[in-house]
């Protein structure tokens, strides 16, 4: 069994919830008195391509919220999604802890994030103190399950897949990583996550 080099992990879902997920956005809805299925519908057809780079948020608002007339600014709606961005309990201090324990191991993200999301979601929860580097959809133009979003970070960490870990909430998302050869994990929760890495590097 190869040497494990480097852990791959996702953010959302894993280390902090999907800050702009289906709950967020329902809670923005009826915060500022927005029709939800309307802005469900533009979110699905915009916010793909805000998530790899290819538009500002303030485009994919422009889309989603403020394509008409409304009695709040911008700034307003944007402090509120960034407030939606919570930690998930234990995950990022266990990581920091075991980070520290296994030295010889990189850890590195690979999420779908738009990029001021994912600013904010870097500095606000001091995510450095995590990963080593960021493999974010927004700054490399594609976004998982795309197969070239792995490979490139195998490129970046100059490693073959069997030499890497993954862990993800999406069943899809750690699929996709699996069928590059990555050793790849389902994360359910901290304890069984936990569990599953200190394990399988104990061996």
């Amino acid at each position: 069994m190869a040497k494990i080099k480097v852990l791959f992990s996702d953010i959302g879902g894993v280390l902090l919830n999907n800050g702009w997920g289906h709950e967020s956005r329902m809670k923005a809805a009826k915060h500022f008195g927005l029709d939800y299925p309307t802005m469900d519908i533009l979110h699905n057809f915009i916010f793909n391509v805000y998530e790899i780079g290819k538009i500002s948020l303030d485009d994919y608002l422009h889309t989603v919220v403020f394509n008409k007339p409304r009695n709040f600014s911008a700034g307003t709606f944007k402090k509120f999604m960034f407030d939606q961005s919570i930690k998930l309990p234990g995950m990022i201090d266990w990581l920091i802890s075991w980070r520290k324990r296994n030295p010889g191991v990189a850890i590195i993200a690979i999420n779908n994030e738009g990029k001021e999301l994912n600013d904010y979601r870097i500095k606000k929860f001091g995510l450095h103190a995590c990963f080593d580097a960021f493999i974010s959809s927004c700054e490399v133009g594609m976004r998982k399950p795309d197969p070239g979003i792995f490979q490139l970070a195998l490129g970046i960490a100059q490693v073959e897949p069997r030499q890497c870990f993954y862990m993800d909430d999406r069943p899809m998302l750690s699929e996709a990583a699996a069928k590059l050869g990555i050793r790849a994990y389902t994360h359910q929760n901290l304890e069984a996550t936990t569990k599953k890495i200190e394990n399988f590097f104990r061996k």
